[in-house]
Formats: C-alpha cells, structure tokens, sequence
C-alpha cells in the first residue's frame, strides 16, 4: 500500500468522541486549506457511523462555507433526522475554531430491487493507452510554474489519467467537457461504505475545472480565485476504487463568478456507477488591489 493511500484511510476512519459526534484529522499538507473532498468523504463516514449496516448511501448534498484549515481538527457533530422503513436520513455539519465550514445531508436507503436503466459510457481511449501521472511529471514538471509544480509532485491516493492534455498546455477557449480515468494508488478494502467514502474524495478532483475550458482559464491562473461552493453525489451501483473509472464532466454555464459542472463517473466495464454536480466560484482577482492590502 502506498503511503498516500494508507494516509487516506487513516483520515477516512475518524475518531469517536460520544454520541454523534466525531473528529477528523487532515494530512500534513503545504496547502493552505483542507481539500475539499476530504470533507465530502469524512462527513459521509460520520453520518455512515451512525446508519444501520444493511443501508447504503444513495445521495448526499453538500455546502462548503470556509475553508477548512489543515492544522487542526474538523469535529463532525451528525443529526439523526429521521429513521424509515427504508430511507434513513442525516444532516452533518463539520466544524473548526467554533464555525460551521461546511453541511451536509445524506440519504441511506435500505437495497430493493426495481426498473434499472442507465445512459451509455462516452467512449473513450483505454486508461492504459495514456500517459502515467509520473510520466507527465518527467515531461511537464521542469517548465511548469512553481505553485502547479508543488501540486502534482506531492503523492496522491487517486492517480488521475485525462483522455486529452490540450487544457493543460493551452490557453485556448475549448469545449466545456472533460474526461479523466481515475483510481486508488494502491488496493483499497472491499468494504462498501469506504469505497463510497474513498469515491466522495476522488469526486471533488478536477471538476471544479471544466466549468473554465470555455474560457481558456486555468486553476492555477495567478489572478483567479477558485473554490467548490457545493457539492452532490447520487450512488447508483457498487464501487470498486481498485479499478479504472472513467469521470465524464460537462460544464453547461458559468456566470455570476460561479461555474456549474456535471459528473457520471463508469466502471472501466461501462457501468455508470455515481453522478455528480458541483457549482464553485470562479471569481477574478484585483491583482493590484490585493497586493495593495
């Protein structure tokens, strides 16, 4: 196992401090706030804690409202909203220095079987036909910019293979779609409610993204002001971060400093496995003004 992966399920397992009510740690980090999908997935296991083992996530709602701050604890306090005869509901709020930074609700559902339909994966090239993350690295990394640098040097749980690298390198308007492999670094347990937990983290990667392909932006644009704002997951079938998935984003508008994107992330096999929503702010920095403050 790796280290980056061993470090993911350390954080994903949070500590018991009584009766609803959990704590989370982050990873040490020279970022300055807490990746936002560690949030996702440390919230869905404290709302997880406290649901029957015979019910499943199937959908969960999201607000981040600061950003959190990796040098200290997050406490998750969960709500027991309502327990049905086959829908449980929770509310988790997790918090930092005496403020909410981010809530959510989650819904669990006990299995049924019913009408099953899903839309076909985009067909795109094979994971293994694409350059590695270490091989973009030892082609990109030396004339990258410092800060991009620090970013994908570091070890991460979830190795990341995008179809095309055009965004990357350009700073041409494209079309607002994106389509990435995505997978655990190293074997993860067969355990369903990590793996949702495990996929919640890798959800919030490269998302927020897409909504500035139509513009020619990047993250990494010294004059932009990212961040997720919310953040909706739907399970649909069982998950399986060991393997190959292919995450097909669109963004269909960006306006009011905001971006909304949209996500079906596929099994390598072609079954559609969660969806996903997210809107984050893309708002455009006074340079000189905040260098005047």
């Amino acid at each position: 196992m790796t280290t980056a992966v061993a470090e993911l399920l350390d954080i994903l397992d949070l500590e018991t401090l009584e009766h609803n009510l959990f704590r989370g740690r982050s990873p040490k980090t020279r970022w300055q706030r807490v990746f936002g999908g560690q949030v996702i997935g440390q919230a869905l296991v404290a709302a997880q804690r406290t649901v029957d083992s015979d019910r499943h996530i199937h959908s969960l709602h999201g607000y981040f409202m600061l950003g959190g701050d990796p040098r200290v604890p997050i406490i998750y306090e969960v709500d027991r909203i309502r327990d049905g005869g086959s829908f449980t509901t929770r509310r988790v709020v997790a918090i930092q220095h005496g403020h909410a930074i981010f809530s959510m609700s989650a819904s669990f559902q006990r299995h049924e079987d019913g009408l099953d339909y899903q839309a076909p994966m985009p067909i795109q090239p094979d994971p293994e036909s694409l350059p590695s993350e270490k091989q973009l690295k030892e082609q990109f990394l030396r004339q990258a910019p410092e800060h991009v640098r620090k970013y994908w040097q570091r070890e991460r749980p979830i190795e990341v293979r995008a179809t095309s690298l055009e965004h990357y390198i350009s700073d041409k308007k494209l079309p607002s779609e994106q389509y990435v492999w995505i997978r655990a670094t190293a074997e993860t347990p067969d355990n369903q409610p990590l793996q949702a937990a495990i996929l919640a983290y890798a959800s919030d990667m490269t998302l927020l993204d897409t909504s500035l392909f139509a513009h020619g932006r990047k993250v990494f644009d010294k004059d932009l002001q990212v961040a997720s704002l919310d953040h909706s997951m739907w399970f649909h079938r069982p998950i399986n971060m060991n393997e190959w998935m292919l995450y097909a984003q669109d963004s269909p508008s960006s306006s009011g400093a905001r971006g909304l994107t949209r996500g079906s992330i596929y099994s390598k096999s072609g079954v559609l496995v969660a969806s996903t929503a997210q809107e984050g702010l893309i708002r455009i920095r006074d340079l000189q003004r905040t260098k005047d403050q």
